[in-house]
């Protein structure tokens, strides 16, 4: 498990924070006495309103203790009226949808990229139903008397393939009944005749052998009948195929291979062969997910198939006999609708992506949408679909639906905002349907809701708390009083688990006789390493201290798994500074936070989870960026548990982090360097997707 120090951000807020109040401004010192704290609470186990401080319950955390105002009344989902097609059940990409219409009217090849869940397999199927059923097509396999291995293909309307294939069996039975009653009659007649003749046993030895050369040499009815490749006998709906990780064989066809070849026993050629995925979704849609793993070869045979619209069937094991049948082109007009995540463009074939380019169209999936009234009915609708797809778990009340809305805005890891990583949420639903039905209850509640969330736990959550458990049992972290340069920093494990990270930093007579080196371990990776690099400028920049005849040693405790992103780039920055300057740092702190080159506090992913895990080792602050802080929701039973304080420079940090009254020397000479304000940009997630996509993850 890699310990994702920086996880990405999908989208920026809408709007930016207030710039951070001026550096030179005096900041209300942390380390007060219990007299003046206990006057600055205000009956919510705050402190008072410092500008740079943030309780919990102030900001981050109100919302989630607000009703959810749905905008109508409903007793439970069986009142909700779900749309049959499924164009119509797709939730928050109205961009997608738009798209996928005038694909299906045009017949244009789509390619969609996002996050996993984010409904990229819905929006095939539904586009499947947005296709005319009046132009599908069954497909015959005829043998060819002229070259046996060639077998000839037929092409006729939906239904009508079967009524062939059914009045060429009924022609061969008429025939083969014909032939055996007639040969029978001629057996017989030979016994009766060696019987007269006093030759009885040589008659019936004669008869048997006549029928066993008539079997083994006469032409075979059976192999005139037409082989049925591709039915669309009684379909509703144009087809849908899914040839997400098909072998070659499977997605472009194949031939069997017929041990025996001859005797009497093969097995004829048009019989042995089988239509592949892009035939199966001939006038209809073939769904390809995580298209980059696909081999080039079948990329490259994909593309073939998608210009030239027909592909003929062959073996595709050379060591098979199959290898020697080819068939005429078999048509496969279909529309590929091909997904994955940032990776599929990048390891794509660049001719298959060309041609769904120019002649379709790329969509990128939303990770979240607008916590607003209409999107909140939406979910509702959504909760009401999950529970009627699902068939065997009850209907959920109102409180129900409102607990998976306040879930969907916690998951969406962004103030104002609703997740739309449904296929995880749709996971709650069925789990709290589950757990209402075992206990035999009529309707699925808030409490099962609240249940569902405990136990619905991914591995990732389950190895993060048995993790936390252990570091507190072997106190690989400290939780109380202060140390040296040592810092409490945090990570994502996966996308939706906090960890306590801890970083510790010593300053040592350089080894080189030239010139000291920054030493970091812990199995860092690339990104993290740069962070590392950064670390370093800013620290030369900011000390004022020469470094240059010290080895500086950072290391990442108990990441045995790797480390990467920079969201560390704070925490490593304060385990530095401490050291050289024989600073300590307390350890009730955690915190999280990229660093630029000048010392500003850059916002970071997965603060929401990154809070929880600090409130949940024993922690009692955690620093987070500033521009974060409109995404923190915590679960109420941390709130009480944690102060969360924003902040917008390394200045900031050391005044809430280091202890002692040698700290503000450093502080004073962090704010004289970092004085001049500085504009965070906005990160649109296609912009932070992009970069992702060229290694560059934030």
């Amino acid at each position: 498990m890699v310990y994702n120090s920086n996880q990405n951000i999908d989208e920026s807020s809408g709007k930016m924070d207030e710039p951070a109040q001026d550096i030179g401004e005096p900041v209300q010192d942390v380390d007060k006495s219990a007299a003046d704290q206990k006057r600055d609470e205000s009956g919510k186990g705050m402190t008072g309103p410092e500008p740079n401080q943030v309780k919990a319950e102030s900001e981050s955390g109100q919302d989630m203790d607000e009703d959810v105002d749905i905008g109508f009344l409903f007793e439970n989902t069986s009142n909700i009226d779900v749309p049959k097609l499924l164009i119509d059940q797709v939730l928050g990409q109205e961009h997608a949808v738009e798209v996928v219409k005038k694909a299906a009217s045009q017949r244009r090849h789509i390619m969609m990229i996002g996050t996993p869940g984010t409904g990229k397999s819905l929006l095939a199927k539904a586009m499947a139903e947005l296709l005319p059923k009046e132009e599908l097509k069954d497909i015959l396999v005829y043998p060819n008397m002229e070259d046996l291995n060639n077998p000839k293909i037929r092409e006729v309307p939906a239904g009508k393939g079967r009524e062939i294939v059914m009045a060429h069996k009924m022609e061969a039975r008429k025939k083969a009944q014909a032939r055996n009653m007639l040969m029978m009659l001629f057996v017989v007649g030979i016994i009766i005749y060696s019987y007269f003749v006093a030759q009885l046993l040589w008659g019936i030895i004669a008869g048997i052998m006549i029928l066993m050369l008539t079997r083994q040499f006469l032409p075979k009815e059976e192999m005139m009948i037409p082989k049925m490749a591709v039915s669309n006998y009684d379909k509703e709906h144009a087809p849908y195929i899914d040839a997400t990780g098909a072998h070659a064989g499977a997605l472009l066809g194949d031939v069997r291979h017929d041990p025996f070849q001859s005797g009497g026993l093969e097995t004829p050629a048009h019989d042995r062969v089988e239509a592949g995925d892009i035939h199966k979704a001939h006038k209809g849609v073939l769904f390809i997910d995580e298209i980059n793993t696909l081999r080039l070869e079948s990329q490259q045979s994909l593309l073939t198939a998608l210009q030239e619209k027909e592909y003929p069937i062959t073996g595709q094991s050379e060591r098979s006999s199959g290898a020697l049948v080819k068939t005429e082109p078999v048509p496969c007009d279909f529309i590929m609708v091909s997904a994955g995540n940032l990776d599929a463009v990048q390891k794509m074939h660049p001719a298959l992506r060309s041609r769904i380019k120019g002649y379709g169209y790329e969509v990128y999936m939303r990770d979240s949408m607008e916590d607003s009234a209409e999107n909140r009915k939406k979910m509702v609708r959504f909760v009401a679909q999950e529970v009627v797809r699902d068939g065997h778990i009850p209907h959920f009340d109102e409180g129900a639906v409102e607990e998976v809305i306040r879930e969907a805005r916690r998951r969406a890891g962004r103030k104002g905002h609703l997740t739309l990583k449904l296929r995880d949420l749709g996971g709650l639903v069925r789990v709290a349907g589950d757990i209402a039905h075992s206990e035999g209850a009529q309707l699925t509640t808030s409490e099962h809701v609240l249940a569902a969330k405990r136990i619905a736990r991914s591995i990732e959550q389950q190895l993060a708390d048995s993790y936390l458990e252990q570091r507190k049992e072997y106190e690989s972290f400290l939780r109380r009083g202060s140390a040296v340069g040592r810092v409490n920093g945090l990570a994502v494990m996966g996308g939706d688990s906090g960890i306590v990270l801890p970083i510790v930093s010593e300053v040592t007579p350089a080894i080189s006789g030239s010139e000291g080196r920054i030493i970091a371990t812990g199995k860092l990776k690339t990104i993290a390493k740069e962070a590392v690099q950064n670390v370093s400028a800013v620290i030369k920049n900011m000390t004022g201290t020469d470094i240059s005849r010290h080895d500086v040693h950072i290391q990442f405790v108990g990441t045995y798994e790797g480390v990467e992103g920079d969201s560390a780039s704070v925490s490593i920055a304060t385990a530095v500074i401490s050291a050289i300057e024989k600073i300590p740092v307390d350890q009730t702190v955690a915190m999280t936070g990229s660093l630029s080159v000048r010392g500003d506090v850059l916002p970071v992913g997965g603060v929401t989870y990154k809070i929880e895990a600090a409130a949940q080792a024993g922690m009692k602050k955690v620093i987070i960026p500033k521009a974060n802080e409109a995404d923190v929701l915590i679960e109420k039973s941390y709130r009480e548990k944690i102060q969360i304080i924003p902040v917008s420079t390394i200045a900031e940090v050391m005044e809430h982090s280091l202890v002692g009254p040698r700290k503000n020397s450093i502080i004073e000479k962090l704010r004289s360097i970092t004085r001049l304000s500085f504009d965070i940009p906005e990160v649109s997630p296609a912009s932070v997707q992009a970069k992702n996509l060229f290694g560059c993850r934030n």
